[in-house]
């Protein structure tokens, strides 16, 4: 991995570029508890940043700052060249920035369609009344949403459930459901929180393969959170470790497996 900020081809082929988001000194406080003490790291574009630490170290917390659940009280969140603003959930998803949930956050009386539809609301710009009416405009931009829906459909593998209502569907199709909302906004960022949990290990390696997949063909860059150290390393280009709010680690996958503060972390020692 180079230190550079300049753009580069990885070994597999893929483009790394610039700095989109630069979490720059961010302390986020909860009354008289710091969750979040003066971290910075940045992710860059065409990356897979994972964000990993042990139960309670921060990463939760960390994640609904880059997607605008909470408002840090003190750093800076730098999106695409710009300092962000305090922002709400729905400003910052208009931006391009996309995510899953630790819990599966679903419709579970919607089809897998339609729950795959909603993640096309930011992109819709006709109002309440054309949609109804679905003519003009309403009914060119229904056509266009629709049609990308299914592609995202056709790429993770799901044409069978398409109508099925998500609430009859195995823990593992669900997750992919979820991931497949979030695409279908047509994120620059997605945030995937423990995208493997739950999951058993051909489960794990459908989600592996397709966030791989997610990554390279459509060149999404993607921040996740995951225990699986296994899946970590493998997948990520750059990882960064949180324990108690603090950081403690940043780096390659192998750099990070050689930290010695990271290992104590994980194993619960004191290293003298």
């Amino acid at each position: 991995m180079k230190d550079t900020v300049e753009p580069y081809i990885t070994d597999d082929g893929r483009t790394i570029g610039g700095v989109l988001m630069d979490m720059r000194n961010i302390t986020l406080r909860f009354g008289g508890v710091e969750a979040i003490k003066d971290i910075s790291f940045d992710i860059r574009e065409g990356e897979i940043r994972a964000i990993i630490g042990p139960n309670g170290a921060g990463k939760s917390s960390m994640l609904n700052v880059i997607s605008g659940f909470y408002n840090p009280q003190e750093g800076e969140v730098w999106f695409r060249g710009e300092k962000r603003p305090p922002m709400k959930p729905y400003q910052v998803a208009r931006l391009g920035i996309a995510r899953t949930f630790q819990n599966i956050a679903l419709f579970e009386g919607m089809t897998v369609l339609d729950n795959i539809m909603t993640g096309r609301l930011t992109h819709m710009k006709s109002g309440m009344f054309w949609q109804a009416l679905w003519v003009g405009r309403a009914e060119a931009e229904e056509v266009e949403n629709r049609a990308r829906v299914e592609r995202i459909i056709d790429f993770l593998e799901i044409q069978a459930i398409r109508k099925t209502p998500v609430g009859r569907l195995p823990y593992g199709l669900k997750k992919r459901v979820e991931l497949a909302r979030a695409l279908a906004a047509d994120p620059k960022l997605l945030l995937l929180d423990e995208p493997m949990a739950g999951m058993n290990v051909e489960e794990k390696e459908d989600m592996s393969r397709f966030i791989l997949d997610v990554n390279d063909e459509f060149g999404t860059t993607i921040a996740l959170i995951e225990h699986d150290m296994g899946v970590v390393m493998d997948l990520s280009d750059r990882v960064v470790v949180m324990d108690y709010g603090r950081k403690i680690g940043d780096g390659t996958p192998d750099e990070v497996r050689g930290n010695q503060e990271v290992i104590d972390a994980y194993l619960g020692v004191a290293h003298d």
